[in-house]
C-alpha cells in the first residue's frame, strides 16, 4: 500500500523529532571538532549528545505512544517476517518503527551511549586533553579507551550510512516519506492505523531536568 494511506495521522510527538534532529547535528558537531582539534567545542557536543541519549533513554518509556521502545520493539520472528517484505514495492507501511527499523534505532543509541562513554574516560597522547571521568582510569587505561574511542567513530559512521540507505531506499523504492514525518511528526497511513497517543508536558520537563542534571555532574567529573 506504500504511502497510498487514507488519512493523515499523528505519528512522532515534538519531543521525539527534536531529540533526532539535535542528535544529528551534534553528531556532525562533533566529528567536525574532532576532525579540527577544536576540542573544548567536541567536549561541549559530547555533553549535548549524551543529554539528548539521556533524554532518549528516558523517552523511550515515559513518552508518547510510537516513541516506547515497548511499542516498537520487536522479536527474532517479527522482525525477519518483516524483512521478508522488503522486496515488495505495496508492502503496508507501518506505523511508527518498523522492526528493521527498531533495531536500528536501539543500535543507534547503544553505540551513542557508549561512544560517549569512552570520551568520557578517554586520554589524548600528551595527557593535556582529556575526558572528565579521566582522573578513575590509569594513563594506559585511558590511551586504550581513546583508541576505542575512535573505532567506535568509525561504527557510527557505518550505522548512519546504513540508516540514511535505508531512508533513500524507501522514498524512492516504496514510495514512503520517512523523513517528512519526522519532520512535521504526520504520516498518511490505512484507517485502521492507531495515532499517536501524546505524553503530558511534566514528562517533558522532567526528562530534560533528569538529563541535564547527569550531563552537568558528569561534565563536572562528578565531583560537587
Amino acid at each position: 500500500m506504500g504511502e497510498g494511506g487514507s488519512r493523515a495521522i499523528p505519528l512522532w510527538d515534538l519531543p521525539t523529532r527534536l531529540t533526532h534532529w539535535a542528535i544529528a547535528v551534534a553528531f556532525g558537531v562533533s566529528w567536525y571538532t574532532a576532525d579540527n582539534h577544536l576540542m573544548g567545542a567536541h567536549r561541549i557536543s559530547g555533553y549535548v549528545i549524551l543529554g539528548l541519549v539521556v533524554f532518549r533513554l528516558y523517552w523511550g518509556v515515559a513518552g508518547g505512544s510510537t516513541a516506547r521502545f515497548a511499542s516498537f520493539v520487536r522479536g527474532p520472528g517479527a522482525t525477519l517476517a518483516y524483512a521478508r517484505t522488503l522486496p515488495r514495492r505495496d508492502s503496508v507501511a507501518v506505523a511508527g518503527h518498523n522492526p528493521l527499523g527498531a533495531w536500528s534505532v536501539v543500535a543507534m543509541i547503544v553505540l551513542l551511549a557508549a561512544q560517549v562513554g569512552m570520551g568520557l574516560f578517554a586520554v589524548d597522547v600528551d595527557g593535556f586533553e582529556s575526558g572528565p571521568l579521566s582522573h578513575w582510569v590509569s594513563f594506559e587505561t585511558g590511551r586504550t579507551i581513546a583508541g576505542a574511542h575512535e573505532w567506535g567513530f568509525r561504527g557510527l559512521l557505518v550505522l548512519i550510512g546504513l540508516h540514511l540507505a535505508a531512508v533513500a531506499y524507501y522514498h524512492l523504492y516504496k514510495r514512503q516519506n520517512l523523513i517528512g514525518a519526522m519532520i512535521h511528526g504526520r504520516r498518511r497511513l490505512g484507517e485502521g492505523a492507531e495515532p499517536l497517543k501524546g505524553a503530558p508536558l511534566w514528562r517533558v520537563a522532567l526528562g530534560v531536568a533528569i538529563a541535564a542534571g547527569l550531563a552537568w555532574a558528569i561534565a563536572k567529573g562528578l565531583r560537587f
